[in-house]
């Protein structure tokens, strides 16, 4: 069972960092305006005060060069009493490189919001070490700094997640949704994204209501976190829902199924109480995804364990936040997901 600690929530004026933990992107010189619109909108949005730790913003070579420099950043940030949350720049593919220069002491000592995706589904299993609930969620590169304007349906969620310390509440799907790549060059700064039309929940299988508490990431990530002293331990995973999505490498369905049949054989499949699998980015191999699900859990003898399909959160736009080890509901009978207890505290 899930036992962490909820970080404070956050209030206007509040202080958070930034950090750059995997690739080191916004210390790009042809992409610090994207950067500078993201900071900028945690100020003029959320009434946030931002700053960057020592490496957050160094050349993107150094930052992949020294690992230990991004963990002494994280541990840095932590300690801070003054800084209330921890905010990723974006992801990458390496911050399981810091592994060696983290210390989980500092991390359980300091509770406070840490949030981003993809491969800071490294950082999050870091707090989860710890014994703290992050927000698998926004990151400043993409959310905040979303061309034209940041999407209402990620603003209120950021809003709810952070900022209140009251239940999350029934999280339904965005209504609309873009996979959209556009360049983050200057002259793109003013066209936004194009967004298409969403459709609801998918119910894949399962006829009952079920609970439990939030463990996941980016299923990328955890291929390669698995078999490392990061991977959640077995029991860590009983009685949970578990929540993933896959990233723009747009991982094949033979993939897919070759890693959830690997969740059946070390035992996490039969522990869990259900799954929340998010919209594949783009819709990259929707159909094929949903039949690889059924036939690996009917492997399993799985084949009424509820799995809830299409929801909004990942590597498409908008998103939610996903507090782990936070109580949740996936009703199989209204095709919806709720967040029954807050994320925060006062």
């Amino acid at each position: 069972m899930l036992n962490l600690t909820k970080p404070q929530r956050l209030k206007q004026g509040d202080l958070v960092a930034t950090v750059s933990l995997s690739w080191g992107g916004a210390g790009d010189p042809s992409l610090l305006w994207r950067y500078e619109q993201g900071k900028k909108r945690l100020q003029d949005v959320f009434g946030l005060e931002v700053i960057e730790m020592p490496y957050t913003l160094a050349d993107p070579s150094y930052v992949y060069k020294h690992p230990e420099k991004r963990a002494e950043d994280l541990m840095a940030a932590f300690k801070d009493p003054s800084i209330k949350a921890i905010i990723c720049c974006i992801g990458g593919n390496d911050s399981i490189r810091m592994l060696p220069y983290v210390d989980f002491d500092v991390i359980k000592a300091n509770p406070k919001i840490f949030t981003g995706y993809s491969d800071n589904t490294v950082g999050h299993l870091m707090c989860l070490k710890a014994g703290l609930s992050s927000f698998y969620g926004v990151s400043v590169l993409n959310d905040f700094a979303e061309n034209v304007a940041m999407s209402d349906y990620t603003k209120n969620w950021v809003e709810r997640t952070f900022f209140q310390d009251g239940p999350i509440g029934t999280i339904a799907v965005s209504d609309t949704w873009t996979g959209e790549r556009l360049e983050w060059d200057r002259k793109n700064q003013d066209i936004g994204r194009t967004f298409k039309v969403n459709h609801d929940y998918e119910l894949i299988q399962g006829n009952k209501t079920v609970q439990g508490r939030l463990i996941g990431g980016c299923f990328d990530v955890l291929q390669f976190i698995k078999g490392t002293s990061l991977f959640p331990e077995l029991d860590q995973f009983n009685e949970t829902i578990l929540f993933l999505e896959t990233s723009e490498v747009h991982c094949p369905p033979w993939l897919l199924e070759d890693g959830l049949r690997n969740y059946g054989m070390m035992g996490i499949l039969n522990r869990i109480n259900g799954i929340l699998f998010a919209k594949p980015q783009g819709e990259f191999y929707y159909e094929e995804y949903k039949s690889t699900i059924k036939k690996v859990l009917a492997e399993f003898e799985l084949d009424t364990l509820p799995v809830l399909y299409n929801a909004s959160f990942g590597h498409n736009e908008p998103k939610c936040l996903l507090p782990y080890g936070v109580l949740a509901e996936i009703d199989t009978h209204k095709r919806s997901f709720t967040i029954l207890e807050a994320g925060v505290v006062s």
